[in-house]
């Protein structure tokens, strides 16, 4: 399968269960990805992807980077320091809230 790429976008494919190939099936630049790896695709305007034996799952991401600064820190990532010490004050405080089997939307 070839999906379509914005060419600014920046895209990256997690395979979780199986394997996949990326890149042109029988050209050079080829690669196969197995499960528990994570691969960075580099620029183009697609992206082709191919099944190996036995079948595989992955999670392609793409998107066009922001270019915004980044202060992280532990599991938080936001975008200025003060940001990241509202963050831990809600999160100290009960306020990030809770996702349990049972949560609705709406």
């Amino acid at each position: 399968m070839t999906l379509p790429l914005v060419a600014e976008q920046r895209a990256l494919a997690y395979v979780f269960e199986g394997a996949a190939r990326l890149g042109d099936a029988d050209g050079d630049g080829a690669k196969d990805v197995r499960s528990g790896q994570l691969a960075v695709l580099g620029d183009g305007d697609a992206v082709r992807l191919r099944g190996l034996p036995g079948g595989g799952r992955l999670l392609l991401l793409a998107g066009v980077p922001l270019r915004e600064p980044v202060a992280r820190y532990g599991p938080f990532v936001m975008n200025t320091n003060d940001e990241l010490e509202a963050a831990f004050r809600d999160y100290r405080s009960g306020r990030m809230g809770e996702i349990t089997r049972t949560a609705q939307i709406g």
